[in-house]
């Protein structure tokens, strides 16, 4: 898949916003991807990571355990991790760190994938990198469906994107006109009671 065939299936869904956000992070944008809305659909869900799982065998070969952040790693996790006949697992807060809980374990020797729906600072990625030092097996790299730092993100270890992107993003004291004069919407889950 292109970036713009994967841009298409966020269009599909009605996913591609347009106005002023207030990312996770607290950077702001013009765009905002609401995976939400992708994820919904297990049609799209597969497609995307079906494509992201051929990407994902290529650069790593084969993977026993997909690890990512809950919220946003949990569903496409599963299905990459349907994809590569491997484990699905997730990490959760835990007093502000994340912590594999619910009973997940990695055996010596297994080959862990982090995934994550979207990167923008590579913050949850990195966090996960630190979650998994704590068990045993080997972390081979990490996996996106979109990747909108362009690359620029420090995940903390390889990264596979499906799709990667250059969407604007700017501090709260760093707008342009058009987007300060726009009222900001904060439509992610980061932060939210």
């Amino acid at each position: 898949m292109t970036n713009n065939d994967v841009l298409d299936v966020f269009r599909e869904a009605g996913a591609l916003l347009e106005g002023h956000f207030i990312l996770s992070s607290g950077r702001r944008s013009p765009v905002f991807l609401q995976k939400a809305l992708v994820f919904s659909r297990p049609d799209l869900s597969e497609k995307l990571c079906k494509a992201l799982a051929a990407k994902v065998t290529a650069a790593f070969g084969k993977v026993d355990v997909v690890a990512g952040p809950a919220v946003g790693g949990i569903i496409p996790g599963y299905e990459l991790a349907r994809h590569l006949g491997a484990r699905a697992i997730f990490a959760e807060r835990v007093d502000g760190n994340l912590e594999f809980r619910r009973g997940f374990s990695i055996a010596p020797g297994e080959k862990v994938l982090i995934t994550e729906d979207i990167v923008t600072t590579g913050l949850s990625f990195r966090e996960t990198v630190e979650a998994l030092k704590k068990l045993p097996g080997h972390t081979v790299g990490g996996a996106c469906i979109i990747d909108r730092s362009g690359g620029r993100a420090d995940v903390g270890c390889q990264l596979v994107a499906l799709a990667a992107v250059d969407f604007p993003d700017y501090a709260p004291d760093a707008l342009p006109p058009e987007l300060a004069a726009m009222p900001a919407v904060k439509p992610g889950s980061r932060g939210l009671a």
